[in-house]
């Protein structure tokens, strides 16, 4: 009877690693949230995979060949470069410059250890509803995050009130307010956005 050989793992890792090299460059695979600029607009879209000269990015809004994308995947990471394929949602990216792929892995894994690590935020000028007991007031958002957003107001919403904060094109969110002060302040989302709802900020302006 043949007997079947149990799989070495240090093989199977160098056998997942050579098939995960294209055209001599090794892709990394990653599931990671990132801010990408572009044209006059900003949305947060999946990053599939990296490597040192480009990147996969999903997003389900269209993305046109030779566009040029300023990609934050951190408020210290920033990196640039040119649609090279698109493709179902999917689109490849060519950076500008090469970089170096295991050292910016390693500094996003340092800076969401640390203390104050926020989530990519969005910059935005929409008005949003704020529904209170109180009753109903409108309110200006500068940024908005999948589980967070910053607001304007006159003072009259302080640190630790509950609110219905209403979108455009009515997406509604639970919200406590988590800080306040000089007119500016922050929500905190008991339920997070749909990433999907913020992969361009488009729909959101006013």
């Amino acid at each position: 009877m043949k007997q079947r050989r149990l799989s070495d793992p240090v093989e199977e890792q160098d056998k997942a690693a050579d098939m995960d090299r294209r055209g001599g460059d090794r892709y990394r695979t990653v599931w990671r949230i990132a801010k990408v600029t572009r044209n006059g607009d900003a949305g947060l879209w999946r990053v599939r995979n990296i490597s040192d000269r480009g990147m996969m990015l999903a997003a389900d809004v269209p993305i046109a060949i030779g566009e040029k994308l300023e990609i934050a995947l951190s408020d210290t990471v920033l990196l640039r470069g040119d649609v090279v394929w698109s493709d179902g949602g999917r689109c490849g990216v060519s950076f500008d410059k090469e970089v170096d792929v295991a050292d910016v892995l390693k500094q996003l894994a340092a800076e969401q250890r640390a203390t104050g690590y926020r989530q990519p935020r969005l910059p935005v000028r929409t008005q949003a509803q704020a529904v209170t007991d109180d009753g109903t007031t409108r309110i200006e958002l500068v940024d908005l995050s999948q589980n967070g957003a910053g607001f304007v107001h006159d003072g009259h919403l302080e640190v630790g009130k509950e609110l219905d904060l209403i979108l455009a094109g009515g997406v509604k969110r639970r919200a406590i307010v988590r800080w306040s002060r000089a007119g500016r302040g922050g929500l905190w989302l008991t339920q997070p956005l749909d990433r999907t709802d913020l992969e361009s900020i488009r729909r959101f302006e006013s």
